[in-house]
């Protein structure tokens, strides 16, 4: 009886390097995919389960299919790269110091200048004088910072 080659275990792998390797290039680019990266997940979810599938079929028939130890260290290869994803996405980056010398709530901000959606130079003080579209003065201002990738 000739042995066949375990296919799921080699296409299980590329499937979560494709998954890796697209990431960056392809779905950073569209905050739907930046901010939750569901397409990646899913790839290295079928990935893993292409794998897991493929060293079931090795172990449960070594004597039909390939894969047993070349399997089991793709499938430790593929688990600890899948984990090291989910690492530098969802840990890492949330592990940042606290800035010690930004404006706490309900502390006056300094004055700055900066640009709005025309363009135009809004500064701080000039606003609070007199409001928003030059209404009257201003009680306060909201300011919102938005932390993301640019």
């Amino acid at each position: 009886m000739t042995r066949r080659w375990n296919l799921s275990l080699w296409v299980g792998f590329l499937v979560i390097l494709a998954g890796l390797f697209t990431f960056v290039p392809v779905f950073v680019r569209f905050p739907a995919t930046r901010d939750f990266p569901w397409p990646t997940l899913l790839m290295l979810c079928v990935g893993l389960g292409m794998m897991a599938m493929g060293l079931r079929r090795a172990f449960a028939e070594p004597q039909v299919y390939r894969g047993r130890v070349l399997g089991s260290v793709l499938g430790a290869l593929g688990v600890a790269l899948v984990g090291l994803f989910g690492y530098g996405v969802f840990y890492a980056p949330r592990q940042l110091p606290d800035s010690a010398g930004s404006p706490r709530v309900g502390q006056e901000a300094p004055d700055f200048t900066l640009p709005d959606k025309n363009g135009n130079l809004v500064t701080l003080s000039r606003l609070l004088e007199t409001g928003p579209g030059g209404a009257g003065k201003a009680n306060g201002a909201v300011l919102i910072f938005y932390r993301g990738y640019w």
